[in-house]
C-alpha cells in the first residue's frame, strides 16, 4: 500500500461529524475541583469592609490561596445586597466545634487583632484549593466561591469539540483511515490489528504508514515500525519492513531533507544545528488504539508533535493509565487528542482478544 501522498478532497468525507477529537489534558487540568473548608462572615457595615479586608488578610493570609477573591457579593432573601468575608480556612481555628450553636465570631478571631464591628455571626463555607485551570472547573469552583480564572480558550474550545474545523476534521480522517487500512493489512497478515500513520501538517501529506509487526520482533508495535520508518526516510532506521507491504515511507533516504548515511549517530543538538528535523519533529502522528508507554516514550524521544488516536487502551499511556505527554520533568511534552474516528478503530478489535498495547 502506498501512503497518501496528495491531499485529501474534503467532500469526500461525508461523516465527520460523527466523531469528535478531545483532547487529553493533564491530571491538574481535569481532576475535579478539590474543597476545603473555611470560615466566612456577613459584612454587616459596608464602610467597614476595606479595613476589615486589611486586618483579616494581616492576620490570615490564607497562604496558597491567592487565587480566592477575600469578599463575594450575596443577595438574601430580603433580595437586598450584601457582602461576605472570608475570615479564615477551619484549619487555621483548631478546637473550635464546627456543630456549635453558640459559634460566635470572636471567638475566631483574638480581640487584640481586629475590631469586630462590621462583621455577623460566621458560618461554615467550602472553597477550592487550587486555582480553575479549565473553564469546567471554573464553574464549578465558582458554584462555592469565586476564583480568579485565567482562562486557556483554546483549551475551552477543544473540550466543547470545536478546536478543529470542518476542513481540518476531513484531512484527519484521511489520516486515521490511513492508519486504519494499515491495521486491516496487518491483521490479515496475522499481526494485531493495529496501524499508525505520520503526518507533516504543513505539507498535509502522509509521511509514513506502519501496522503492528510483532510477529518478527516484540518491539515492532505499529507507533515503532512508524517512527522507525520515518527515520529510514531519513537515513537512519534500525530495521527494514519490506516484507510487509502496508508499511511504507514516504521520504527518500536520498532526498534534500535527509540525514546522509554516514551521519545517521549525529546527536540531536547536532542535528538540529545543521537546520535538518530531528525525527518527528514536528509531526503528527495517527494511531488506532493509544499506545503503550514504550511507544508514548519513544514518541517523546523522537519529538512528536501531536498524537491523535482512536480508542483507548486499559494500559494506555496517554490518557488512559499514565499522561506521559504531560509529565512536567520530561524534556519534551506534546498534545494528545482521542476519538478520531472512534468506532471503526473500536471495530478493529471487536473480533480480536486485544493485547497490551
Amino acid at each position: 500500500m502506498e501512503p497518501q501522498l496528495k491531499r485529501r478532497k474534503e467532500s469526500e468525507n461525508d461523516d465527520v461529524d460523527t466523531w469528535v477529537a478531545l483532547p487529553v489534558l493533564s491530571d491538574q487540568q481535569s481532576h475535579d475541583t478539590k474543597l476545603i473548608p473555611a470560615f466566612a462572615a456577613p459584612i454587616t457595615d459596608k464602610k467597614e469592609t476595606s479595613r476589615l479586608m486589611k486586618e483579616l488578610h494581616s492576620l490570615y493570609p490564607l497562604p496558597g490561596l491567592q487565587h480566592i477573591k477575600r469578599v463575594r457579593p450575596r443577595k438574601p432573601a430580603d433580595g437586598l445586597h450584601s457582602l461576605e468575608v472570608l475570615v479564615c480556612l477551619v484549619s487555621d481555628a483548631p478546637g473550635i466545634d464546627l456543630h456549635s450553636e453558640s459559634l460566635t465570631i470572636d471567638s475566631l478571631l483574638p480581640s487584640d487583632g481586629i475590631r469586630l464591628n462590621g462583621l455577623g455571626p460566621p458560618f461554615l463555607v467550602k472553597i477550592p484549593a487550587c486555582p480553575p485551570l479549565t473553564r469546567p472547573q471554573f464553574q464549578v469552583a465558582s458554584k462555592h466561591w469565586p476564583t480568579t480564572f485565567h482562562e486557556d480558550k483554546q483549551v475551552t474550545v477543544a473540550l466543547r469539540g470545536e478546536l478543529f474545523s470542518r476542513p481540518q476534521k476531513s484531512r484527519m480522517q484521511g489520516y486515521m483511515e490511513a492508519a486504519l487500512a494499515a491495521a486491516r493489512a496487518g491483521g490479515e497478515s496475522g499481526q494485531e490489528p493495529v496501524g499508525a500513520a505520520m503526518v507533516d501538517p504543513k505539507a498535509e501529506m502522509i509521511v509514513a504508514v506502519g501496522h503492528d509487526c510483532r510477529a518478527g520482533n516484540p518491539l515492532h508495535h505499529a507507533v515503532m515500525v512508524c517512527i522507525d520508518l520515518v527515520a529510514r526516510g531519513q537515513g537512519g532506521g534500525a530495521y527494514c519492513f519490506d516484507k510487509y507491504p502496508a508499511c511504507t515511507s514516504a521520504l527518500s533516504p536520498t532526498s534534500s531533507n535527509s540525514k546522509p548515511a554516514s551521519k545517521t549517530l549525529q546527536t540531536m543538538a547536532e542535528v538540529v544545528e545543521e537546520g535538518q528535523p530531528y525525527i518527528c519533529t514536528g509531526y503528527d502522528l495517527y494511531v488506532t488504539r493509544e499506545p503503550c508507554v514504550m511507544c508514548a516514550m519513544a514518541l517523546v524521544h523522537s519529538r512528536i508533535g501531536r498524537v491523535f488516536y482512536g480508542t483507548a487502551s486499559n494500559d494506555g499511556a496517554l490518557g488512559t493509565k499514565y499522561k506521559l505527554h504531560a509529565q512536567r520533568d520530561l524534556n519534551h511534552r506534546f498534545e494528545v487528542f482521542k476519538g478520531v474516528l472512534s468506532q471503526q478503530c473500536q471495530d478493529l478489535y471487536a473480533l480480536k482478544d486485544p493485547i497490551k498495547h
